[in-house]
């Protein structure tokens, strides 16, 4: 990942005077980026995708760090959440522009959807609604159980422990049986700051990969399948994971959109992480509606069905 160090735009105060029909949000890395290597560079082509389809339909819009001190967000009909990724590390900061920023210009995907996304509780809303997920155990900020007490308590003796707050794997770890009372002094650093949820280890996710399908407007639009690096089990490119094009299966396509139509709100755009669970069964991963890497360079015509899906929000 590149460093948080970027520069913010030196602009002239008549451009902030502008009116956009869009602001596609960013975080400042990649403003204007200093270092540019393969990551970086897809960063710039993707958000160059989706502005390209929004000016081909007449819209004005730019990009612009979400947390640009200066920019006047009264001067934009929509905001699009598109790599604001540095919010999970800045939250409490995060959370505050939301609520001032919601209060000057219409979010993308909505505030009370962000809100509802970010934190990984919304899970258990999803399997209320019928939405198969892994079997998942919440451990509330702050818990005095031990590791090999919760375990018990469900039986498991291969896990994963992440986060309910988070995203590119960040404090996630694979836990066996023989590493829970050395891993013990770290868990209670970890669940003193935050709330964690454990999940039984997942096999299929290392042998078969993860899929994640891109579904923008109600109606899905591609995916790919995410592998790990050999010997790892995390997924993403930060761990040496790798992206591959991926023809789902109607089964695959029809569980995706079932899981986003099970959100209170339809989302403008979603994508939906699925696996094969140790039962052969398709179950959500993650339901990413707030700023997910939506590989617009393999699918460019996708950043047109976004387009038209905000176009339309104008009438």
């Amino acid at each position: 990942m590149p460093t948080r160090e970027g520069t913010m735009p030196q602009l002239d105060i008549n451009t902030y005077c502008m009116k956009y029909d869009l602001v596609i949000l960013t975080d400042r890395r990649y403003v204007n980026p200093e270092i540019r290597n393969p990551y970086v560079n897809n960063v710039l082509l993707e958000d160059e995708l989706v502005q390209k389809a929004f000016e081909r339909r007449g819209l004005k819009c730019r990009r612009e760090a979400w947390d640009n001190p200066i920019f006047d967000w009264s001067s934009t009909r929509f905001a699009l959440f598109r790599t604001t990724w540095d919010y999970f590390d800045r939250y409490n900061e995060f959370s505050r522009w939301l609520d001032q920023v919601n209060q000057q210009t219409q979010l993308i995907n909505s505030e009370q959807l962000i809100r509802w996304n970010v934190d990984k509780h919304y899970l258990a809303d999803l399997q209320q609604a019928g939405v198969h997920i892994a079997p998942t155990l919440f451990i509330d900020i702050g818990s005095k159980q031990s590791l090999i007490e919760l375990h018990k308590s469900q039986g498991w003796t291969h896990t994963v422990l992440k986060p309910v707050v988070s995203g590119g794997g960040r404090h996630t770890y694979q836990l066996k049986q023989e590493d829970l009372v050395a891993f013990e002094p770290t868990f209670r650093k970890l669940i003193r700051s935050e709330s964690y949820m454990l999940q039984p280890f997942q096999k299929n996710i290392v042998s078969q990969g993860e899929l994640s399908l891109m579904i923008i407007d109600g109606h899905f639009t591609h995916a790919v399948k995410k592998i790990a690096k050999e010997g790892d089990f995390r997924v993403q490119d930060d761990f040496g994971g790798t992206v591959h094009p991926h023809i789902p299966s109607q089964a695959e396509i029809a569980f995706a959109e079932k899981a986003v139509a099970a959100c209170h709100e339809k989302p403008v755009y979603a994508r939906v992480d699925i696996f094969y669970d140790n039962d052969n069964q398709l179950a959500i991963a993650e339901l990413e509606l707030i700023e997910p890497e939506l590989w617009f360079r393999l699918c460019p015509e996708a950043a047109d069905r976004l387009a038209d899906g905000i176009d339309k929000l104008r009438t």
